[in-house]
Order: structure tokens, then sequence, then C-alpha cells
């Protein structure tokens, strides 16, 4: 089957952006940094997955210092971190891909150590109620965030706003308990998103910007999740509106049967719409065609076959990926030495 017959494959402009299929990478935190710098072998790792035309997402890199335990994810807060990732940009560039920076407000997370090994996980401690100072500093890190994303050559910048951290918890209402001006109702609970988005954007321009949601799912043990997320998530992709950025990037509920959970966001937001969460070749292949999505976003997918747009084209099997070296701290096990498909037909 010809490349072009398979939806996933055919062109797609976004933005100013050309893009020669839709086959997106999607953020994926990976813990290979030292101390919060992002190290060299990380340019091997996106350039294996990046194509002429493709769109890559890095892991989310924190906007401020992490708590003690999360210092093995990427920072871009400083001129180090922007020096770090230059060659790694550079080598994304040079492979023809486009290529945006996930901003991560970190919270408090801790790193607990399982039988001696680096297996990670998230303890996110109930947040008490921002103060005004507080929540200004956090739009003021978003704001130098991006753009030192920028300087460091960064195409754009995807503001995360899923997962269980802080815009999330707002989004449900587990941050201040609806009392103020940033709970209860959709328009309070979507201010700080938007205030975000509304910073970023004002600085980098909005053709630069997107933002990842989840409002499906429950994360990192938040305790809330709204009644009916699929009405918050068409309320929020409408509200995006107001600040023309290029895309919103939603991630679909688990078990979903056949349901198109997204299309109603994608629906009510005027830019380009990506959608994550589990999705195969077939089922990419179906959202594109019913026009639920324009791009679908892969994770373990396109980690475990740096090259998965060749593998959908030639219909070719799919490696699996190894679930205990996704957080290890390896600079090549389970990150740069998953095959390609010559070597595995070889």
């Amino acid at each position: 089957m010809e490349g072009q017959s398979i939806p996933l494959l055919t062109p797609y402009k976004m933005g100013n952006f050309q893009l020669s299929h839709r086959v997106v990478m999607a953020p994926m935190t990976r813990f290979r940094c030292d101390n919060t710098i992002p190290e060299s072998n990380a340019a091997l790792y996106y350039s294996q997955r990046a194509t002429e035309g493709g769109f890559l997402i890095a892991e989310a890199a924190c906007i401020s210092p992490p708590p003690q335990g999360f210092k093995s994810a990427p920072g871009i807060w400083s001129k180090e971190h922007i020096e770090a990732w230059k060659p790694i940009v550079n080598a994304v560039h040079a492979k023809g891909s486009i290529f945006f920076c996930q901003l991560l407000y970190p919270g408090k997370p801790t790193q607990a150590i399982v039988e001696g090994t680096m297996a990670w996980r998230s303890v996110f401690l109930k947040p008490h109620k921002l103060s005004s100072d507080e929540i200004s500093q956090v739009l003021n890190d978003f704001k130098m965030a991006s753009r030192n994303a920028m300087e460091a050559g960064f195409d754009g910048v995807e503001i995360h706003g899923a997962h269980g951290l802080l815009i999330d918890r707002i989004l449900n209402q587990s941050n201040d308990g609806g009392t103020n001006e940033y709970g209860n109702s959709y328009e309070n609970r979507c201010r700080f998103a938007l205030q975000v988005v509304e910073t970023v954007t004002n600085e980098i321009g909005p053709e630069k910007v997107g933002i990842r949601f989840s409002p499906f799912a429950k994360y990192h043990e938040t305790e809330d999740v709204d009644p009916n997320p699929e009405a918050l998530g068409v309320y929020i992709a409408k509200s995006l509106n107001k600040y023309g950025i290029l895309y919103c990037h939603m991630v679909q509920p688990d078990n979903i049967d056949g349901y198109d959970s997204l299309g109603p966001m994608k629906q009510a937001f005027n830019g380009t719409f990506i959608a994550a969460g589990g999705y195969n070749k077939d089922d990419g292949n179906e959202a594109i065609s019913e026009k639920h999505a324009d791009l679908i976003a892969y994770g373990r997918l396109f980690l475990a076959n740096p090259d998965l747009p060749k593998k959908f084209e030639l219909g070719a099997p799919l490696n699996k990926h190894d679930r205990a070296t996704l957080y290890t701290n390896d600079p090549v096990i389970g990150y740069t030495d998953y095959p390609f498909l010559a070597e595995t037909v070889a």
C-alpha cells in the first residue's frame, strides 16, 4: 500500500509548518538527565525518531527548579539548560523535523527507589490554595521558559496542562475546593490555564503555542475528576479560540470501545487538534479519516519503534516497549537501542 493511501501518512499544514505525515511523537518523560541538564545522548534519541516533515514534542521540561527526586527530568529555566538543548534541537532539525518543547510546572513530586532500581513514581501532595504572588510567579516562570525554549532553537512550545499537575488540578477543582476565582464554575476553573496560554502567547506568539489536556484521566493520586469531563474538555477547547494558538492536544480516556470522546472537542477548537491515548495504526487511520483528529500522537509505540511512520507505511511488525527500562537512567538501554526495521529483518 502506498504511503499516500494511508490517512496517517498524508501531508498536513499545521499553521506555518508543513508536515509530511500525521504521526506525532508524543512527549514522554524519560529521566535521562544529569541534575536537570539534558545530556548528549538525547540528541541521538530524538533524531532517531525524526523524519523530513515530522513533528516531535520533547519530554516535559521543568520551568523552575523541581523538588528533590525530580532531578533526572530536564529543565528549561536557565542559560545552562538553553545551551544543553541546542545540539539536541539541531540534531532533530538536521533530519527535517519540527520540534516543540513541552513546558512543565513540576509541583511537588518525590522519587521512590524500589529494590535498588531507578523505578520511579510520583506522589503529588495536595496543593494549598495559591496566593496571588504564587500565581504571578508561576506565570512568569512559564513566560521565561517559553522565551528560553525559543532561544534554544525549538520551533514552539506545548504547555503541559494534563496528568494531575497544577493546571489539571485546578481544572478538576482539587486545588482550592471551589472557594475562589479559580474554583467551582468552568469559567473559574479554566481561568488559570487560559492565563498561562495568554502569558506564553504574548511572549512568543500564538502560532508557536500548543497545550495538552487529559480531562478524562486521574493521575498521580489526584482526588478529583470532573463528573462530566467531556463538557469540561469542550469548554476549555472553545475557550482557547480567543488566543488563536496553534494546536490543542487532548488525551482520550481508556477503554473507549470506539466511542469518539474527543470529537466534540475537536469541533469546538478552531486550530489543529491532536489526539493521543493508546491509539494503534488502525485507530489512528480511522480518527483521521473520520475527522475526529488532525494528528495522532504516539508515545510508547514511537519509543519502541524509532521508524514508526515507515513501519506504518510498510505494514511491518512493531517492537514492543520494555516497561522495565522506561524510567531508568541508562543512556542506551531502553532509550536509543530499540531496533529499526532494517535491523529486525537483517
